[in-house]
């Protein structure tokens, strides 16, 4: 086949291609790492350098962590961060039980009512429920200022619900005919053979449902009235973009207290680092999962 009629992704590539990309990769990286690094940097600086910065350090010279220790003793950010990280826990264990079990379950055209109940699930992507009614059915539920608030409301995506049910729709029936003529039931067969096959849309529905739960704060504004038991997102937007003041933070050393910009910067750093710290060990399953019945044969 001559060059003149192949596709041009299966040309060799060219030198000045090969360095348009890379160019184009680095623009790309810079730009999603320059602002988290100077958020890093103005949270570890001082006032002096702060103001000469105009409120914001590239990077520090002095770097100094009495803006983390004047966040974390006081308390309050420390409480959020342990019920963000609880109510993620929980409702990422929720939703993935919950989400498998509903997509195993409309996997299987022979079960007892399938296509209604994949018909429900197929019609909440038409018609979603508006903030009035959610916060009507969670108070007639008598779960205002409840932690379940924020996780049964939104415990299954049917979104993730087709994802996982098109995968397990992939697995060869005769592989799973095989288990049943050696005497397994559907829940062994589910746990033993159907989900170490899934390991990847499992990973990557388990991230989908973490990151939800830990980035949401909209839920918690509208259910927790008790800033006692609001999450950490909720605490930094109060704090960042409304600029109250943390009940009980601690002043700093000697009766200094740190600059407004570096608290602000660490409290937006303790809530980004822990979704950082989770997607390395997710990563080597994303590229599959997310696609995942975009290839058929």
């Amino acid at each position: 086949m001559s060059s003149a009629i192949r596709p041009a992704w299966m040309e060799p590539p060219t030198r000045l291609g090969n360095t348009a990309k890379g160019l184009v990769l680095t623009a790309i990286v810079l730009a999603v790492t320059f602002p988290f690094l100077i958020v890093i940097s103005t949270s570890l600086a001082g006032q002096a350098e702060i103001s000469g910065g105009g409120g914001f350090v590239l990077w520090p010279s002095h770097p100094t962590f009495e803006a983390y220790t004047s966040v974390l003793s006081g308390g309050i950010v420390t409480r959020a961060v342990l019920v963000s990280a609880g109510v993620t826990l929980v409702g990422t264990a929720i939703s993935l039980t919950v989400t498998v079990l509903t997509a195993y379950g409309l996997s299987r055209s022979g079960t007892v009512f399938h296509r209604p109940l994949l018909l429900i699930v197929l019609l909440t992507f038409l018609f979603t429920p508006g903030i009035i009614p959610s916060y009507l059915v969670v108070k007639q539920l008598g779960l205002l200022d409840n932690y379940a608030s924020l996780i049964l409301p939104t415990a299954i995506s049917a979104f993730n619900v087709v994802i996982v049910r098109g995968f397990f729709q992939g697995i060869p029936q005769e592989l799973l005919d095989s288990a049943r003529i050696d005497g397994a039931g559907e829940w062994r067969i589910l746990r033993t053979m159907v989900l170490p096959l899934s390991k990847a849309v499992v990973a990557v529905v388990g991230l989908f449902y973490a990151v939800a739960y830990w980035n949401s704060f909209f839920s918690a504004t509208l259910y927790l009235s008790d800033s006692t038991k609001w999450p950490l997102q909720l605490v930094l937007r109060t704090y960042v973009l409304q600029g109250a003041p943390l009940a009980g933070m601690d002043q700093g050393a000697g009766d200094v207290p740190p600059p407004q910009q570096a608290v602000q910067m660490a409290v937006v750093v303790l809530a980004v680092i822990p979704i950082l710290c989770v997607y390395p060990f997710i990563q080597r399953h994303f590229s599959k999962g997310v696609l995942t019945g975009a290839v058929k044969g």
